[in-house]
């Protein structure tokens, strides 16, 4: 009886057990299906998402076809109050015709407003400098003597054969960043990349032989932005030299150095880089000795060819936003490339050609130009002197800023002096007076 009552007891015991493994097992399996439905509907959205992302336009899409949208309606509405004025006019009514300036034209363009008459002006100005270049051109016979180059241009045949001529030191980084958007990347990669951007932009859009080039350029929209030669040259200086801080040319600063350094400054000092006086003395010897020069400094003549390629459209850094936004109108490019987010600073400090300082090359001209003497600009000049008849450039100014004496000639001065005064110093006063004058 005692046996029957401990058996039965221990057979409830373990009963009880596999009854609660048994639903335990239960919730388990179904806990594990429940997620395995969540995981495979969450999978389905991510599917669908982005399938309508795919097909749908991305919100940045989205505001730019607003905002030219609104654009349009404004200008439409402004040219139907014109029109209504004009009939008033005419008609001989009383009422004064309603201001043209009345409404705001929009652009997606923030820095200035865009309208029908700076259109037309830009449009005027952009042909006199077509029409300068041609004559400058025939006059020096330069479609003989310098023929098409097509080493630094982009051609860009899926929107409407845009074809630019790179020239570096002439605000080439913006359209250069402007060429990538066009290439498909995207803005937030362009953004924080370090990878450069010719290097990007030579990816999708290659050097073109010289056949392909000719064969575009006549149904093509072809571009170019020049800057003041003697601008151009000390912001490559800037950029490239000063302080021997960029690694690509840093060998090319010490040899500079080494080279053009006068004995009078007390060595080489290779660390701190050539002077803006060594770097134009090495570039006047390098013209001379007929070597070719690097891209950042070279000549405009000399690798865009503008004579031989007869280009649609040559802006200036001057007017570099009004004839960039001229350009991307022309291209039907304003939803691609107007209204773009912003660069980060460290960017637009090497678009701006600015030091790290933020201060622009222009407004330094005037102190590095005095390291120079009136031979050595003559010298130069002679280098850039048909970049500065092609594109109606000034050098004049700049002969302001220069010494009347070379180094070499100061020196001399300087040591003739002591003897001067020593040979004088019994002579009566007319004799001094005399001997003073032929010193100086």
């Amino acid at each position: 009886m005692l046996f029957r009552l401990r058996y039965g007891r221990r057979l409830q015991t373990y009963l009880k057990i596999g009854a609660c493994l048994l639903v335990g097992v239960c919730y388990f399996a179904f806990l594990f299906r429940e997620s395995l439905n969540a995981y495979e509907h969450r999978e389905r959205v991510t599917a669908a998402e982005l399938e309508a992302d795919a097909a749908e336009p991305s919100k940045q899409q989205l505001k730019l076809k607003r905002q030219q949208l609104q654009r349009q309606r404004l200008l439409s509405k402004q040219q139907e109050e014109q029109a209504k004025a004009t009939n008033n006019a005419s008609s001989g009514s009383s009422n004064p015709p309603a201001a043209a300036s009345s409404l705001p034209v929009s652009t997606l363009n923030p820095v200035y407003e865009y309208s029908e008459e700076l259109h037309t002006r830009t449009e005027r100005e952009l042909q006199k400098r077509n029409e300068h270049l041609a004559r400058v051109c025939d006059r020096y016979k330069l479609k003989e003597k310098f023929p098409t180059n097509p080493w630094e241009f982009f051609v860009s045949p899926g929107h409407n054969n845009l074809v630019w001529c790179n020239v570096f030191k002439a605000a080439s980084s913006t359209w250069m960043y402007y060429f990538n958007i066009l290439a498909g990347y995207d803005v937030k990669y362009l953004q924080r990349t370090e990878t450069q951007p010719l290097e990007l932009a030579r990816k999708r859009f290659p050097r073109p032989e010289l056949a392909e080039l000719m064969e575009l350029l006549p149904s093509a929209l072809s571009f170019l932005f020049v800057r003041h030669p003697f601008e151009r040259i000390l912001s490559a200086y800037r950029n490239k030299l000063e302080g021997n801080k960029n690694t690509f040319y840093k060998a090319l600063g010490t040899k500079i150095v080494h080279k053009y350094r006068w004995p009078s400054q007390g060595g080489p000092w290779p660390r701190c880089g050539p002077t803006f006086e060594e770097f134009v003395r090495f570039l006047i010897a390098e013209h001379a000795a007929g070597k070719r020069f690097d891209e950042h400094w070279a000549p405009i003549y000399s690798f865009c060819t503008p004579c031989s390629v007869n280009f649609t459209i040559i802006g200036k850094t001057e007017t570099f936003q009004r004839d960039s936004e001229f350009i991307i109108r022309q291209a039907g490019l304003e939803t691609l490339l107007l209204g773009l987010g912003k660069l980060p600073r460290r960017k637009q400090r090497k678009i701006g050609n600015q030091a790290h300082s933020g201060v622009k090359t222009e407004a330094l001209v005037e102190r590095y130009y005095a390291e120079l003497d009136r031979s050595t600009l003559d010298q130069l000049l002679k280098i850039y002197r048909i970049d500065f008849e092609l594109f109606d450039y000034d050098y004049r100014r700049y002969y302001d800023m220069v010494r009347v004496w070379s180094q070499e000639q100061s020196t001399a001065v300087a040591q003739v002096a002591p003897t001067s005064a020593a040979t004088t110093a019994g002579a009566p006063a007319g004799e001094w007076t005399v001997t003073q004058g032929q010193s100086q």
